[in-house]
């Protein structure tokens, strides 16, 4: 997809088939990590197509003093700390936007423990500057952590943490975000063979030793969530989802829950999962702390379905790819829509009432902007700036689109 723009529609709004889903790029990620720290001696089965684990997979086997994260939230955090342990001496960088993103609580908690890492433009931020590990002292078994920030800080100490000679206990402080995603973290670790504990707001991991094992990586719920929402505005739907798992590592498997809400029942067959349509309910309320990537998805359906849902824990999503709480505000009031501030981490998503003025979404460098956006073309035809930013999570999603009889056409502006 190389235009910088699509208009996208659906000449019948019934959407029958099958999708093979991209592999998770979460699961991806962190096994490759693992794998990289026990020696890269495990077999990873299905590893996901997304840029983001491409980059993942091209640093890791680079040889570079200089290395790119480009956009990839997980790489920079993940391979800061991989860098950190390592004892290596190099520089990582990203886009203009990763370099806007914080790091700082993450550099800190690995300055405890005897890295040396220095800032290359302003305190906080990337580019960072490794130089090695001092292990000639002491360092604390024990680290307090806030739990209010990307559980993706948290993975990349956890990952490390078996290497340190007295293992890590990290105290979260405050309310603990993103909890699935530790929990995902812990469950990959325990699969290669390191065991940690994680009791209220304490996460204890003994020192050990990562064994190599075999690991198929599930496909990606996050973007199972896009063809939820294409069923929930269909006018009628069966659509298959290929690579699935009723028992999941993901957090984001919770949207099979939010979409009874919206229409869609969801049922479990072999490696595989079944949408159809079901009533909507006129009104709920759920908190996404622990699956923030689903609040776009979400957001987008109720303001067309007009269901009022109340939304909280949306607290994350000013520091992803974007500020995604004023995107989706900017991009619901073209359909006259909205995200509601209430204050004290309160939304509430407004009905749109001009869904069939063809409008013109942007996508704000985000992937998750435009997947989200895109299933509004059943209802009318939309076009989309910069459709290409699916490429990190999602790069066959046109194609996908393409195959369940969604018409796109390319434009040049």
């Amino acid at each position: 997809m190389i235009s910088s723009a699509i208009t996208l529609s659906h000449p019948t709004g019934i959407l029958r088939g099958t999708v093979l889903l991209p592999a998770s790029k979460s699961e991806s990620n962190r096994a490759q990590i693992i794998n990289a720290l026990s020696g890269a001696t495990s077999t990873l089965d299905n590893l996901s197509e997304a840029n983001d684990t491409k980059v993942i997979t091209n640093l890791l086997q680079s040889t570079a003093d200089e290395l790119n994260a480009e956009d990839a939230g997980t790489v920079m955090r993940f391979m800061t700390a991989y860098l950190a342990v390592t004892n290596q001496h190099k520089v990582i960088t990203g886009t203009p936007r990763m370099l806007q993103r914080p790091i700082g609580i993450l550099v800190e908690a690995l300055r405890q423990l005897g890295a040396q890492i220095d800032y290359l433009g302003q305190e906080g931020y990337p580019p960072l500057q490794f130089k090695g590990i001092d292990r000639t002292k002491e360092y604390p078994a024990t680290l307090q952590v806030r739990g209010d920030i990307s559980s993706q800080y948290i993975s990349a100490l956890l990952m490390v943490a078996p290497l340190f000679p007295q293992g890590l206990t990290i105290e979260l402080q405050g309310k603990v975000g993103s909890r699935p995603y530790i929990q995902m973290t812990l469950s990959l670790m325990k699969h290669f063979g390191v065991e940690g504990t994680f009791a209220g707001t304490t996460i204890t991991v003994p020192p050990q030793k990562y064994q190599s094992n075999q690991y198929t990586i599930e496909s990606d719920w996050s973007g199972a969530s896009y063809w939820y929402s294409m069923v929930a505005l269909a006018k009628e739907a069966t659509v298959e989802l290929k690579g699935l798992r009723s028992t999941s590592f993901q957090g984001d498997s919770v949207i099979a829950t939010i979409m009874e809400h919206l229409g869609v029942r969801t049922t479990y067959v072999a490696d595989e999962v079944v949408l159809t349509k079901t009533d909507t309910a006129e009104i709920f309320s759920f908190d996404f702390t622990d699956c923030p990537d689903l609040a776009q998805t979400v957001a987008v359906v109720a303001a067309v379905k007009n269901v009022a849902v109340e939304m909280t824990g949306l607290e994350s999503l000013r520091i992803k790819e974007t500020d995604r709480i004023a995107a989706l505000q900017q991009e619901l009031q073209k359909i006259g829509g909205d995200l509601e501030d209430l204050g004290e981490g309160l939304f509430r998503v407004k009905p749109a009432t001009s869904i069939t003025n063809n409008p013109v979404f942007h996508t704000y460098e985000d992937h998750r902007m435009a997947m989200a956006l895109a299933p509004v073309a059943l209802l009318t035809p939309i076009t989309i700036d910069e459709p290409a930013v699916v490429k990190k999570s999602y790069p066959r999603f046109w194609q996908d689109l393409e195959q369940l009889g969604f018409a796109i056409t390319p434009e040049e502006k």
